[in-house]
């Protein structure tokens, strides 16, 4: 059975053309909602919210079925579906919590953390880079408890403006540093802040498509090619910074895994080997990036067609004689 190729373009289509599902009055309701009643009465509601979503919005569905086919290595059926969009559901209702500093609320492990207090004691700065793989919040939460460790993230301006939008919706006290790529003073941005000792955030799992300026790299991503930008390497290594991959993934109920890996650092290469270095930090971010995504596969929260392959790995569960 064949993956209808309306839907196959509708999930193909460049994530950055489509607008978020989002609304900054609902999200005030919600978070005033949530933070008077509390958790467990906001996690009622994103189970109907997380089931309207699987119903009613096919893109995100076929898309998730694409994703979830291939890290799962079988079927993934309605259940999948359905725990993969309150995963990602949780992960935003929980911004509520961690903006407001609740921190109480969770249970919150730390992994590699010793790798972020070096790069702190240095006083030079390094790049944290990410994914759309669990939760970024939950990191910055991480921060503002660590004396000292002052984070500043990179994004488009649209998705600048987005973020602000939400943050002053949910906390108007939050305050964020967002530097905004695709201007022509960006680089210089991020060298003043990383001299200020700051750790420069970037997910870089994602381009603009429709920017013929973002150099792409296909790499194997859980058995097919995916692009992968490869400007936050190259930035990391004209600025000479180490680079410590970043994931923190929810495991349920009110538990996150924070991870921190030392990727690559740039500190002392050669100019003329830049490139090759560039290529192997980017191997090996895939590479954590997909061992990452098998341990907590219903994390990922790229919904869209990421491999921009047309079906997922399977259109309907196979036959009960096969292995």
């Amino acid at each position: 059975m064949m993956w209808p190729a309306k839907r196959r373009q509708a999930a193909s289509a460049d994530w950055s053309s489509r607008e978020e599902r989002s609304n900054t009055t609902l999200l005030r309701i919600m978070s005033w909602l949530s933070l008077g009643l509390g958790r467990r009465f906001g996690r009622a509601v994103l189970r109907l919210v997380a089931a309207y979503f699987v119903l009613f919005s096919p893109t995100a569905r076929y898309a998730s079925r694409a994703y979830l086919d291939r890290v799962l290595g079988r079927y993934a059926g309605w259940s999948d579906g359905y725990r993969h969009v309150f995963t990602f559901a949780s992960t935003i209702h929980d911004r509520i919590y961690l903006l407001n500093e609740r921190f109480d609320l969770f249970d919150i492990r730390v992994h590699g953390g010793e790798l972020v207090d070096e790069a702190m004691a240095r006083g030079s700065g390094a790049f944290l880079l990410g994914a759309h793989l669990g939760s970024f919040e939950v990191i910055r939460a991480m921060g503002r408890q660590r004396p000292g460790m002052q984070v500043a993230i990179t994004m488009y301006e649209e998705n600048a403006r987005k973020l602000n939008d939400v943050l002053e919706a949910i906390n108007p006290a939050m305050r964020q540093d967002v530097i905004s790529l695709g201007r022509v003073d960006a680089m210089l941005k991020v060298r003043e802040y990383l001299e200020r000792g700051f750790l420069i955030g970037m997910l870089a799992d994602r381009t603009l498509s429709q920017r013929a300026t973002d150099p792409v790299q296909q790499c194997d991503f859980l058995g097919a090619p995916a692009g992968f930008p490869t400007g936050p390497l190259r930035m990391a290594a004209m600025l000479r910074r180490p680079v410590i991959f970043m994931t923190g993934l929810y495991r349920g109920g009110n538990r996150y895994d924070i991870h921190f890996e030392a990727l690559a650092d740039f500190s002392h290469v050669a100019r003329g080997q830049r490139e090759q270095e560039v290529q192997a930090a980017l191997t090996r971010y895939v590479g954590r990036l997909e061992h990452h995504c098998r341990s907590a596969p219903y994390n990922w929260f790229n919904f869209y067609d990421f491999w921009q392959a047309g079906p997922p790995l399977s259109s309907k569960p196979p036959p009960s004689n096969e292995p």
